[in-house]
């Protein structure tokens, strides 16, 4: 169970501060059922509400600045997305995005990045698809870095330049 003040990820509602852990008094929820409170950490004037003994979203702990660390230098060695069937990829990135997995993340904004590079190089726009899922990854990996490293989300990108290497999500 998450205490009150702890930060988590909250299926693609992205980084959430438990706000109170309580009973809701409203219609419909059941007598003495505990509720998370959630904001939201990215989106403003945005409140959850989730039971404590849910299992229907995936909810985690953000990771520890470690962790956080740790994953940024390693983004190098993570593979992306070898599929070549738009429709098989764009099932790859909606499973990559439910997952919660910051590693997954990674992987579909560097499939997402090189596919778009390919396609400028032959004279082509990047596709719709990828360039969806390329924000939608890189907004939920950048909360969750932004969180564990103290680091302000609008300076993520240039935060992993200068930590990766080349060939990396921030290129």
């Amino acid at each position: 169970m998450f205490e009150k003040g702890d930060y988590v990820v909250y299926g693609t509602k992205g980084v959430c501060q438990v706000e109170e852990i309580t009973e809701l008094d409203m219609k419909g929820t059941a007598e003495g059922r505990l509720y998370y409170v959630l904001r939201p950490c990215f989106q403003k004037g945005s409140t959850v509400f989730t039971p404590v003994d849910s299992d229907k979203t995936a909810m985690r702990a953000v990771m520890s600045e470690e962790e956080a660390s740790a994953l940024v230098e390693g983004i190098s060695g993570i593979e992306a997305l070898l599929e070549k069937n738009d429709k098989e990829r764009e099932k790859r990135y909606k499973e990559a995005i439910r997952s919660g997995d910051p590693r997954q993340w990674i992987r579909i904004i560097k499939t997402s990045y090189l596919r778009g590079q390919e396609r400028i190089a032959q004279g082509k726009k990047a596709t719709t698809i990828d360039e969806r899922y390329f924000h939608a990854a890189e907004e939920q990996l950048y909360e969750e870095l932004s969180i564990a490293l103290g680091v302000p989300k609008e300076n993520m990108r240039e935060y992993i330049g200068s930590r990766a290497g080349s060939g990396t999500a921030a290129d």
